[in-house]
């Protein structure tokens, strides 16, 4: 399976506008620039996409782990947050926040733990990050 996404630039990086397009239309021409990645203009940015893509796998990718042990979740919300930090080398992310809720009928916290840090080491989006992953897993009852 391949999937696809296109960004195009135009102009110098401080007053340079941007959009980004995804293959499959969920994203049409989506503003980023400078100020969206750096200030708070509106728009999105790279890091907040990353974000987006690593909750939304993580939460598919948990729910495949609870489907292998016989759970079904009510529900499952991830957020990610990401760190872009900069040092003598440029920018970077270094570290990824995953922030866990979810409500799963029949599952005590020692096995939801287990299952949650599985899933943080094996979603793809996690293994394509060179970064640091946290997690902070929280059972609803």
């Amino acid at each position: 399976m391949k999937r696809s996404a296109n960004a195009v630039w135009v102009g110098d990086l401080k007053q340079g506008k941007g959009k980004i397009s995804t293959q499959s239309g969920a994203l049409k021409d989506a503003q980023y620039g400078f100020n969206t990645r750096f200030e708070d203009g509106p728009g999105t940015n790279p890091e907040e996409l990353i974000g987006a893509a690593h909750a939304g796998c993580f939460s598919m990718a948990l729910s495949l782990h609870l489907g292998d042990a016989g759970l079904v979740a009510d529900s499952i919300k991830t957020t990610a947050t990401v760190t872009l930090d900069k040092d003598d080398s440029g920018f970077s992310i270094t570290a990824v926040h995953l922030d866990l809720t979810a409500k799963i009928p029949g599952i005590d916290n020692e096995k939801f733990q287990e299952l949650a840090n599985k899933t943080k080491l094996g979603c793809p989006v996690s293994k394509v990050l060179n970064a640091e992953i946290t997690l902070d897993a929280k059972l609803e009852k």
